[in-house]
């Protein structure tokens, strides 16, 4: 006797793909257009597929049906960051915090908008953007103490401060939680220049290459020339 389970006899309904998903929680909504979490996975799913306009509709539908649904916000955000929208990525991630109370993802998510949005043509402004990056992703890396993003960049952020051996710090304690992390290893490259340790930023370039990030031309030519004095 075969006591082989046939996993399909477990849920016959289970879908097989992503259309047959996609299909089955549009399927769900049909009963029950007021559920958010449903509204909320058709939006995930269609973004897979790069049905962006669509996703956007049921994120907005998700938020509707449930308001405190801190991951819709984010979702919205990414959205707008893929549409070069820095303050409407800015504006859906702290709604998100503020939907849910101590949502890391959240925090993180303004601390890298905010430094993308440095445009190095008004040093105040510039700097009391860093400063607020700083500000939440600490928070980030409190409620999350391994999220790894956040640290990598929160060491960008001292690092766009001058605060080289807190930026150290923040890239080695992302290496701890992830020791294949590329962005961290590249971070450091720039920090250990910066301290003049060229063996240590040698090793990590090598690191961040072996990891498949390309380290930009102009450091690895400056780290060979430094390396050779």
């Amino acid at each position: 006797m075969n006591n082989t389970t046939n996993p399909q006899s477990l849920n016959p309904n289970k879908p097989q793909n992503a259309d047959e998903y996609i299909k089955q929680l549009r399927f769900q909504l049909a009963q029950n257009n007021e559920c958010g979490t449903t509204h909320y996975n058709l939006a995930v799913a269609l973004i897979g597929k790069k049905e962006y306009d669509e996703a956007e509709k049921h994120l907005y539908d998700a938020l509707e049906c449930s308001p405190s649904l801190a991951e819709a916000y984010v979702l919205l955000g990414g959205l707008c960051l893929q549409r070069n929208d820095l303050e409407g990525c800015l504006r859906y991630n702290k709604y998100a915090v503020k939907a849910r109370a101590g949502f890391a993802e959240g925090y993180g998510n303004i601390g890298f908008v905010l430094l993308q949005q440095c445009t190095g043509e008004d040093t105040k402004a510039d700097q009391e953007k860093i400063d607020m990056a700083i500000k939440n992703l600490k928070k980030a890396i409190i409620h999350n103490a391994k999220f790894v993003q956040a640290f990598t960049t929160l060491g960008t952020a001292y690092l766009m401060k001058g605060l080289v051996n807190e930026a150290i710090e923040a890239e080695l304690e992302a290496i701890k939680i992830h020791p294949d992390f590329p962005i961290a290893h590249s971070n450091l490259v720039i920090a250990y220049l910066e301290k003049k340790d060229y063996e240590k930023a040698r090793l990590h370039c090598n690191k961040a290459e072996e990891l498949g990030y390309e380290i930009p031309k102009e450091l690895k030519e400056e780290l060979d020339s430094l390396s050779k004095k």
